[in-house]
């Protein structure tokens, strides 16, 4: 539909096919797990059993902005049906109360004046009702002053009459102008990836925005939403976990001026620490991405949402770069948006290659890591029942004797130690006053 539209050249779609068709669909061969956030950002949740639908109510404005537009636009012409109904048999009952309606011979005597001019029947008291309503006066018919009842009608219906047109216009325009609406020139890589990156296994994903005008004060937020249970033994089954933004700023904030790829590093605070390449087709977990800022041509909050799935994971593949300088200026190929090349990267997780490596650096130079160490008789220690020289580099929890100082009196050296220096001194100085 983009491409339909002219924001994206037919390019991208047609790489966009052969990356699918490359890319081995682990789905087909297994069972489809259920995913609470959609690709295009709305929630995949049923809300059944509700017994307090008054609530809604109570909340009008909201309820009608979250209604679908079939329906809005049914609530809107209802409303105003019935306005003009419930005024029309007001104008009706008053004129057939007056006499009005009475007919009258043209050649004759004139009437008393009536309360509205021009009013016959229902069908002319159902236009007149429309006139007051909406303003449209042909000066046709008009209120007299014969009847006070009819000016306070005419007011009433005025006022509910404005009343009717803010609440409908104001639902209709919230619906058009819906943060969800900007959100749809938003674009996240269809697939996200887990590779290497300053030596750390880093999950990254890629998101671009399709328009000139900028998102002010943008935000990603990423949160892994998985099975979990409890020492207990009770089962949560939506757990949500954040995930750390990398971002040397220390915050979550982006300048999203061209596509970036934003990145999660593995390590031991991570949800992902222990997921490997094996244990990520068997793993139940969903990564919902959300981002969040300020549209900068209208000013209104928008919030943009998508989710990835071990499915949509690809393993030791990095994004190709999309962004070139032309003529002095950057530009973006949008057609290699979502394109990945195989990268070479070990199938362990995060946590099996710390321990790998901190094995590996322990017998390779001699130095102890600090962890998994026990006493190893005298003057050593051991790993796994392997001995080390008492010459390397004791941990920190070693014992160690306190440093002494030597202390000269009367041509005599001696030791003594630094916790009673002070109570030496005053004997050594008693001493000699003896003498």
């Amino acid at each position: 539909m983009l491409a339909r539209k002219g924001l994206l050249p037919d390019g991208f779609l047609l790489t966009r096919l052969a990356e699918d068709q490359n890319t081995p669909n682990r789905a087909r061969t297994r069972i489809q797990r259920p995913r609470f956030i959609t690709k295009n950002g709305s929630c995949n949740v049923a809300h059944k059993n509700i017994r307090e639908q008054g609530r809604f109510l109570q909340d009008v404005f909201t309820t009608m902005v979250d209604l679908k537009w079939q329906h809005s636009l049914l609530i809107f012409t209802s409303a105003f049906l019935c306005s003009w109904m419930l005024f029309a048999m007001a104008w009706w009952l008053l004129a057939f109360a007056h006499g009005d309606l009475e007919p009258r011979d043209p050649d004759g005597e004139p009437g008393p004046v009536p309360c509205v001019t021009a009013i016959q029947s229902f069908t002319s008291a159902f236009l007149f009702s429309i006139e007051v309503q909406v303003t449209i006066g042909f000066g046709g018919r008009m209120v007299t002053e014969e009847c006070p009842l009819a000016i306070i009608v005419l007011i009433i219906q005025n006022i509910l009459g404005l009343i009717v047109n803010a609440v409908m216009l104001g639902c209709v325009f919230m619906k058009t102008a819906q943060a969800n609406r900007r959100a749809e020139t938003l674009i996240f890589s269809r697939n996200a990836i887990i590779a290497p990156r300053n030596g750390r296994p880093t999950f990254m994903f890629r998101v671009g925005d399709l328009r000139k005008s900028m998102i002010i004060s943008a935000t990603v937020q990423l949160q892994v939403i998985r099975r979990t249970m409890t020492a207990e033994g009770e089962v949560i089954p939506v757990c949500q976990l954040d995930i750390q933004v990398e971002n040397p700023l220390r915050s979550n904030g982006i300048f999203l001026v061209s596509p970036l790829i934003i990145s999660h590093t593995m390590e031991r605070c991570s949800p992902l620490y222990e997921l490997s390449a094996q244990s990520l087709a068997s793993e139940d977990l969903e990564i919902i991405v959300i981002l969040e800022g300020v549209v900068e041509t209208t000013g209104i909050s928008m919030q943009a949402r998508t989710s990835y799935t071990p499915e949509e994971i690809l393993w030791g593949r990095r994004f190709v770069s999309i962004v070139t300088e032309e003529d002095g200026r950057y530009c973006v190929d949008y057609s290699k948006f979502g394109n990945t090349v195989p990268v070479k990267m070990s199938s362990l997780s995060a946590k099996e290659l710390d321990q790998t490596r901190g094995v590996q650096e322990g017998g390779s130079d001699g130095h102890l890591q600090g962890w998994g160490l026990v006493r190893a008789g005298r003057g050593g220690f051991r790993r796994g029942g392997r001995a080390f020289n008492s010459a390397a580099p004791q941990p920190w929890y070693t014992h160690t004797e306190k440093p002494e100082k030597e202390v000269e009196r009367k041509g005599h050296k001696k030791t003594v130690k630094l916790e009673v220096i002070g109570q030496q001194t005053e004997e050594d100085g008693l001493g000699e006053m003896s003498d």
